[in-house]
């Protein structure tokens, strides 16, 4: 990471860091400093205490833990960032990052009276919902922290394979309780992470969580933690003016003292109000001449200015911080983490208070701030004037990271084609068929070439192997052949040209690094198309990651292999149940559950054209199983509908694939019942059809390809009712499924998940529902002795099928 040289001072912004601030500058920096401290602690305050409260409940917002980071604030975005640089910031400081976006003119006035507001300024930083330009949303503690470690892999991914990006260095302002969560620690330790050398993180070290000061002993041990992860690890941990106290001829004992105090004296220390008090605290129980030691490094030091000097750290010290960002910016083969040491409310009244967290400035005192701080009483929220000499350090700041590079286009939606006419065997499973469709799609061109899977140490057991012989394995280096050569039924051989990504065994690492991906194109200026594998059980592991991810607005694809019971002899601990749930209910996702290898294809295509769709698209979940299907199956409805427009069915969430009107026209439409199944469960509910036509039961199949699609049309036609109740009613692809003709027909639901996943379909014409599913955990065992003891095999259909028409009084 290179360091560009500064241009001379005198009212221009630093294009970089230099080893030196000029006096002058630094003058600026800390005006611009205090206008951010104050602006961050008047949007709370406003929020809390001026702004009509009609609910009266609390607002919220973190004037304590905004002011721990204004210094680092002010230095990153007036001092060291550049364009290109993508920056994520800690959740409770959002206050201080909207002051500093404002003063770079990138934040109209008018929203700094909006925070946590409807429209308005979001609680934490957001990508997708706040006016000025968020990198990286953060609020869930820990995944905001990480997520520019896995957008800085995507970036390097995108330059080795195709050339120009236009991000640089990607940074993250972290709260040091935000390395608690234990992802973070999955993504420091993780190997394809290593050797990315623009990725710099700054904890905020204010030593407080939200209800405690935390011991001293915790930030060695994770530094050691750091550098043992293969992290470069520095610290700014103490300010200019106390760095000269201890470099006074007896100022080592002054170090020593502060270095071997706990934190608790510490934060209790800097809160002594009486100069001489504090003197006498500070020199503390040591003999004689340490005491001695103590007292002359501070003596030149008056009283009314002991306590700004024992508290002036590095993280609130610009030199300092300058100084150790440019030592990380200069580090080329490793991530860097800063160790900034701050305090909690740093220049406001209750700096140090270990309950501060939470508290807010009374009106008199943020009157006695305002006087401080020289804010003209009615213009409180002013910004510099353009001619000052902060003005236009704003105004240059701002333009310096303004970008010129332009951002290839995205792969057009039309790039995608429709279909890949794949040949499948006539055994095969959903995710046999995945893997087929992959080493397929690694031609097709200007869509291929943009995909890169990624999997958790999952790759070939979820049926990558294909595609990993097609494209190999990415490494950012080429790794040695130790096998010369030989034949090998899977090439393992990492390169940079590699298409592959294999991770550890973190779920939360697979979807963070998908939720990146998925916004390469606006993180780096290169579209990527990221589809992940994952076993179906474990997206609940990741799903925290995998909310993230949706959240920001990512476009990705994944698929969940094997799911269900009907991965038997695995057991419960890999027995999925409750993902059909999340497919419905996440926002920003589309679910399938296809049956067929066909409808594999189909779906997966139409999630790969919502990759390319940045505007309007949504990340797609493909639920698999490794059960056998006869693909003999579809050949009926296939032939029926005709390929075009089966395709059309199945992308828009299910079509019947037994039709009672063609197998068995004879039996009367009063005994009709609708059997609605997705995927894993279609052969078991056709065979299921073909007994109930035996006994004159007229028995319809719906294979439900997506319940997603399905309860989205659903809703659609509910609310558009709720709009106008005299509106028509749309019921959109569901009036196809279940036509008028049939409405008083009951239903019967069988998912290889939880029972209520399907339910909501009787809700369609108001018919009694009998549900079936696995609501209870799995066991190991044979696929029809699981089917039988979670009540989804076929007898249990024809007997609930039976029932449904006894509900419906038939």
């Amino acid at each position: 990471m290179a360091t560009t040289q500064a241009p001379a001072h005198g009212g221009a912004s630093l294009a970089g860091v230099p080893s030196r601030i000029d006096p002058e500058d630094l003058a600026t920096l800390e005006e611009i400093e205090r206008r951010i401290l104050w602006l961050s602690t008047l949007i709370v305050h406003h929020a809390n205490n001026v702004r009509p409260n009609a609910d009266k409940s609390k607002v919220g917002g973190h004037q304590a833990s905004s002011a721990s980071v204004v210094t680092i604030l002010t230095a990153l975005y007036f001092a060291f960032l550049r364009a290109g640089d993508r920056v994520s910031i800690k959740p409770h400081a959002s206050p201080v990052f909207h002051a500093a976006q404002y003063l770079l003119g990138r934040l109209p006035e008018h929203y700094l009276t909006t925070l946590r507001e409807f429209g308005g300024l979001q609680a934490y930083p957001s990508r997708t919902k706040d006016p000025d330009p968020v990198d990286f949303s953060t609020g869930s503690v820990g995944l905001g922290a990480v997520a520019p470690v896995f957008a800085a892999l995507a970036g390097r991914y995108a330059e080795l394979h195709f050339g120009g990006v236009t991000s640089d260095r990607f940074v993250a302002l972290i709260g040091d309780a935000e390395l608690d969560e234990g992802n973070v620690w999955e993504t420091v330790a993780e190997e394809a992470i290593q050797g990315l050398n623009n990725v710099i993180w700054i904890v905020d070290l204010n030593r407080q969580s939200l209800d405690r000061v935390i011991p001293g002993v915790r930030a060695a041990r994770l530094k050691a933690l750091f550098a043992g992860a293969g992290w470069k690890v520095l610290e700014a941990k103490y300010g200019s003016r106390l760095e000269g106290a201890m470099n006074h001829p007896r100022g080592a004992a002054l170090r020593r003292r502060i270095d071997a105090m706990s934190n608790e004296e510490y934060q209790a220390l800097i809160r002594i109000p009486d100069g001489a008090e504090l003197r006498r605290r500070l020199a503390g129980d040591a003999d004689v001449s340490e005491r001695d030691a103590i007292l002359a490094a501070v003596a030149e030091t008056p009283d009314a200015e002991l306590r700004s000097l024992v508290a002036n750290l590095g993280g609130h010290d610009l030199p300092r911080l300058l100084e150790v960002l440019a030592e990380a910016d200069a580090i080329t083969d490793a991530p860097a983490v800063v160790f900034a040491y701050t305090i909690k409310g740093y220049g406001l009244p209750f700096a140090g208070d270990p309950l501060n967290h939470s508290q807010l400035l009374s009106a008199a005192q943020m009157e006695d701030l305002r006087q401080d701080f020289g804010i003209p009483a009615d213009d409180q929220w002013a910004a510099f004037p353009p001619t000052s000499t902060a003005g236009r350090w704003c105004s240059d700041a701002a333009h310096r990271l303004e970008s010129t590079a332009t951002a290839a286009p995205p792969r057009a939606v039309a790039t995608v084609p429709n279909r890949l006419d794949l040949r499948h065997s006539q055994l095969t499973s959903t995710q046999e068929a995945l893997g087929r469709t992959l080493v397929r799609l690694a031609d097709v061109p200007a869509v291929g070439e943009r995909l890169v899977t990624l999997s958790p140490d999952v790759a070939t057991s979820t049926h990558l192997a294909g595609w990993i012989n097609k494209v190999g394995v990415f490494a950012q280096e080429a790794a040695a052949d130790y096998e010369g050569g030989a034949q090998r039924l899977l090439r393992w051989q990492p390169s940079p040209a590699g298409r592959h990504i294999e991770l550890g065994i973190s779920e939360m690492n697979l979807f963070m690094a998908l939720g990146q991906f998925g916004l390469s194109y606006e993180l780096t200026g290169q579209h990527l198309i990221p589809l992940g594998t994952v076993y179906d059980p474990f997206v609940c592991r990741g799903l925290d990651a995998l909310i993230y991810g949706l959240y920001s607005g990512s476009k990705m694809v994944f698929a969940g292999t094997p799911a269900g019971v009907s991965l038997s002899p695995e057991g419960g601990a890999h027995q999925s149940t409750i993902t059909p749930s999340l497919g419905i209910e996440l926002p920003g996702l589309v679910s399938y559950e296809p049956c067929f290898g066909r409808e594999v294809e189909w779906t997966l295509l139409e999630g790969l054209r919502h990759c390319c769709d940045r505007e309007h698209g949504l990340s797609t979940y493909l639920r698999l199983s490794t059960k056998p299907i006869d693909q003999g199956l579809i050949d009926e409805p296939l032939a029926r509908f005709g390929e075009e427009e089966l395709r059309r069915q199945v992308l828009l969430g299910g079509y019947r694939i037994v039709d009672r009107r063609v197998a068995a026209p004879h039996l009367p439409l009063a005994d009709t019942v609708q059997i609605a199944v997705p995927g894993i469960m279609v052969p078991e509910a056709i065979a299921a059809a073909k007994a109930l036509h035996g006994e004159g039961v007229a028995a319809n199949v719906v294979n439900v390809t997506s319940a997603d699609r399905l309860y989205d049309a659903l809703r659609t036609a509910r609310r558009a009712q709720l709009a106008d109740a005299h509106r028509p009613l749309d019921l959109g692809h569901l009036a196809t499924l279940l036509p008028s003709e049939e409405r008083q027909a009951p239903m019967v639901t069988i998912q290889d998940g939880a029972s209520h996943s399907l339910a909501f379909l009787g809700s369609v014409h108001g018919v009694p529902v009998v549900p079936l599913g696995v609501d209870q955990f799995g066991q190991s065992g044979s696929r029809q002795a699981l089917y039988e003891a979670t009540g989804i095999d076929t007898g249990q259909i024809i007997n609930a099928a039976f029932l449904a028409l006894d509900l419906a009084g038939r």
